[in-house]
């Protein structure tokens, strides 16, 4: 497949941590006979150890890497998060459970709010595994909350949790996905192998009995190329599954099943970003790029249901953070401070259609709870 001619030339030391995981993903598909499925390049592109996109030592977030997340543009989206979940912590949930937690950003600003609510939770835990981002975060929060960094502490594994608060932000879309076609002649797994020129290629083979029962669930007009989210549905399971009493808040780009499994979506929902850059090519240099899918909500919900999680809200992040109060925190500074310019930029991106407030949406799963401000009028939970 082509690439555009319009993105940037990565730098000699980057191209070659490519070409060495190139070359290694070759050598487990030749293992494997030849085939290996699309979920496994793309757990091998993003996160095998030292080379993998979320597994090296590059920048990743910001303008100086590949996207910007909401707490990379500023403080106001963690502000407005700690008064959704200041109620919660009122009501006895005393830790914070944040899912790969970025660059720490969303971190100090969501703890230095929740200071300022007096909400601070007794623990704020951090599940990260790549050693480059725990030093990345630890950095940050010593720089803007340093008193406050006591009561973090960083896992690497999910332990059993209760009275928590669990947010995952563009945690979801990172999670390996199975791409599958839907043709006249049946089901196939889109996977992986290369061509006699070395090059890494789609190739179909019918879909194994677990991915069959999934895509089977699905009715759409043939062809038909999409994502399977199983590895999202299972983390969902084994979240239910260690949560006795609390809420979790899932943030990400996505749809509910009408939307996301729409006659015109034909082709997937694939997309990798490189500097900036988005484009469909997920071969394209492994390892330096981005590679994530839309999330099927839905299907999300399914599997929270499944493990006796209840749906407290579904919404737009628009709608989500105006519920929660983003104007109210917004009108804290005065139009006249320098800052204010900032955080209105920081605003705009945050609700406007056209940037993050429409696409991206806020799913909050519970135990033992009863929903969180956020979910007033805009709720859409009967779209689920």
């Amino acid at each position: 497949m082509s690439i555009l001619p319009t993105l940037p030339t990565p730098s000699v030391e980057a191209r070659a941590a490519s070409d060495a995981l190139h070359a290694h993903i070759c050598t487990e598909i030749s293992q494997a006979g030849g085939w290996i499925s699309f979920a496994r390049y793309m757990q091998l592109a993003l996160y095998t150890p030292g080379l993998g996109y979320y597994a090296g030592g590059a920048t990743r977030f910001g303008e100086a890497g590949d996207f910007i997340t909401a707490p990379g543009l500023g403080s106001l989206f963690a502000q407005t998060f700690a008064q959704a979940i200041t109620p919660l912590i009122q009501q006895g949930l005393n830790q914070v459970l944040e899912f790969g937690a970025g660059t720490g950003a969303f971190a100090a600003a969501l703890l230095l709010e929740l200071e300022h609510t007096q909400a601070l939770p007794a623990r704020y835990l951090i599940l990260e595994p790549s050693a480059a981002l725990i030093a990345e975060q630890r950095q940050t929060l010593t720089q803007h909350a340093p008193h406050l960094v006591q009561r973090c502490m960083w896992l690497d594994r999910l332990p059993q949790l209760s009275d928590t608060v669990i947010i995952a932000n563009e945690v979801l879309d990172a999670l390996p996905v199975e791409a599958v076609r839907w043709d006249d002649t049946g089901i196939f797994s889109r996977g992986v192998s290369v061509d006699q020129q070395g090059t890494l290629c789609w190739s179909l083979r019918p879909a194994s009995a677990t991915l069959l029962q999934g895509a089977q669930r699905m009715t759409v007009p043939t062809p038909y190329e999409s994502e399977l989210g199983l590895q999202a549905e299972a983390w969902i399971h084994s979240l239910g599954e260690s949560l006795q009493r609390g809420v979790i808040f899932l943030i990400d780009y996505g749809f509910a099943a009408q939307e996301f499994w729409h006659p015109q979506r034909n082709t997937g929902t694939l997309m990798c970003h490189y500097r900036h850059h988005a484009h469909t090519d997920p071969f394209y240099l492994p390892g330096l790029q981005d590679i994530t899918a839309h999330i099927d909500f839905s299907a999300c919900a399914r599997a929270a249901q499944a493990v006796g999680l209840d749906i407290l809200g579904y919404t737009t992040q628009a709608s989500f953070l105006i519920d929660a109060g983003l104007l109210n925190v917004l009108a804290r500074t005065d139009p006249n401070d320098t800052r204010y310019p900032s955080l209105a930029g920081q605003a705009q991106r945050l609700l406007s259609p056209a940037e993050m407030g429409e696409l991206f949406k806020v799913l909050c799963l519970g135990r033992a709870m009863t929903a969180p401000p956020g979910f007033g009028r805009g709720d859409r939970s009967h779209t689920l």
